[in-house]
């Protein structure tokens, strides 16, 4: 792709998490002035699909950049078009776990279901050091689905070989 920008996308419930509590998330967990020292791999970025989030996004940045004294580096931009990366990025820390992906693979199915699902992708930030099992099968109770689909999730965590 020669010269690109890595980014993802985030699908998310407004009547969940507003738009500005991503943001601040973001921005008290990303240092948007570094980065750019390999080219535009790793710049600090946010897309915008609507002159609304455009809006959203210029007064959380006004605010906290008031209240922290320092100019932001992020790259404010309308979104234009999404590539998403090769297979072998997808879930590339729960990867190195083979029980893993073959206990999900049985729940999910297929590819798409497995990388799309948001249990791989809590537990791809597991294995890579960010939250807990237990914080994980808490999580699941507090999702928007019927108890034995739930169950069927948490059952799926504690077949794993770790």
């Amino acid at each position: 792709m020669g010269d690109h920008t890595e980014t993802l996308q985030i699908d998310f419930l407004q009547n969940i998490i507003s738009l500005e509590e991503l943001l601040e998330l973001f921005w008290r967990n990303h240092n948007s002035n570094r980065g750019a020292y390999k080219g535009r791999q790793y710049i600090s970025l946010l897309l915008y699909h609507s002159d609304e989030q455009k809006q959203v996004i210029y007064e959380v940045k006004d605010k906290l950049e008031e209240e922290w004294g320092e100019a932001f580096g992020t790259e404010i931009a309308p979104y234009k078009e999404f590539y998403r990366a090769e297979d072998y990025h997808q879930k590339y820390y729960l990867k190195r776990y083979p029980d893993a992906v073959a206990n999900l693979m049985e729940l999910y199915g297929d590819e798409d279901s497995f990388v799309n699902s948001t249990l791989a992708a809590r537990l791809n930030g597991f294995v890579k050091g960010y939250g807990s099992l237990s914080t994980i099968k808490e999580e699941i109770q507090q999702w928007e689905m019927d108890e034995e689909g739930k169950n069927r999730l948490i059952t799926t965590i504690d077949k794993i070989r770790w």
